[in-house]
């Protein structure tokens, strides 16, 4: 009886420890309108407010998050500030550096890039345009990502959609569709997120729906509300910022990032947003 008890205490630790494992084993992603760094914003310009943004992502630490609204100095400021990470991404008005980027940040030390790539939310994507009855141009990054520690992929891609036009939305979200249809034969897991600039009751998301899970209604956890807030202003609103996935077994967590970090209480005019899924 003694020896079975030896052997069992012995057991207990690689069971808890294997028990410990599998919980563990998710993927953490988080999506950021980071507000772009030229508004200007009284006290919550970018200079008073980089520093908690960078703190707020080393916090966090997604394996993987997308911008939208980014300057290239921001994104120059987050990769030299937050150890480990690295984004790809172009500015939608030159296809190089000029103006908002959609870019794409991963953690250099959980996973690694095999490929990227822009397009525009336009009738021309493969060059820098403005689409149907968009007020700017817009773009989606996408990236074909691989876990390094269990060599799993998946693809992660990244949009913002247009503020004033109907049209835009819908034809561009049908496109970011089309695309994450015929971009994937390997059947990899795949998450698009991103500012929709709509309520969840939109009808441009029908579409997205028959192919995507929204996170928002999938997750065990769910921490809702304004995401897009104003500086504080707006907080009683639905949300306009999303995370939809296909491929993974389920979704533990959907959260915003509301706390202050460093004595700031807002990182942006938005809340960002993460999701956890589980492998």
């Amino acid at each position: 009886m003694k020896r079975a008890f030896l052997l069992l205490a012995a057991l207990l630790p690689v069971f808890f420890t294997s028990c410990a494992e599998k919980q563990e084993d998710t993927l953490k992603v988080m999506s950021y309108n980071i507000r772009y760094g030229t508004a200007k914003d009284g006290d919550h310009i970018w200079d008073n407010r980089k520093e908690a943004a960078a703190a707020m992502v080393l916090d966090q630490r997604p394996a993987a998050f997308g911008v939208q609204e980014a300057l290239d100095f921001q994104l120059e400021y987050l990769q030299e500030n937050c150890p480990g990470y690295v984004y790809v991404g172009v500015g939608r008005e030159d296809g190089e550096h000029q103006g908002e980027h959609m870019a794409v940040f991963y953690d250099t030390e959980k996973v690694e890039l095999e490929h990227w790539g822009t397009y525009w939310l336009s009738e021309t994507p493969e060059e820098p345009s403005k689409g149907w009855d968009a007020a700017c141009k817009r773009t989606a990054t996408w990236t074909l990502l691989k876990e390094k520690e269990s060599g799993r992929h998946f693809y992660f891609v990244n949009t913002h959609l247009d503020h004033v036009g109907v049209e835009a939305r819908k034809n561009g979200l049908a496109l970011v569709v089309e695309r994450i249809g015929g971009m994937n034969p390997e059947g990899y897991p795949m998450i698009l997120m991103g500012d929709f600039n709509v309520y969840p009751d939109d009808p441009c998301l029908d579409e997205l729906r028959t192919m995507m899970l929204d996170a928002w209604e999938q997750a065990s956890e769910v921490e809702d509300g304004s995401t897009w807030h104003g500086w504080g202003e707006v907080l009683d609103k639905p949300h306009i910022d999303y995370i939809f996935y296909k491929g993974f077994p389920s979704c533990k967590s959907m959260k915003r990032v509301t706390q202050p970090y460093l004595g700031v209480e807002y990182v942006s005019d938005h809340f960002p947003v993460t999701a956890v899924f589980n492998w």
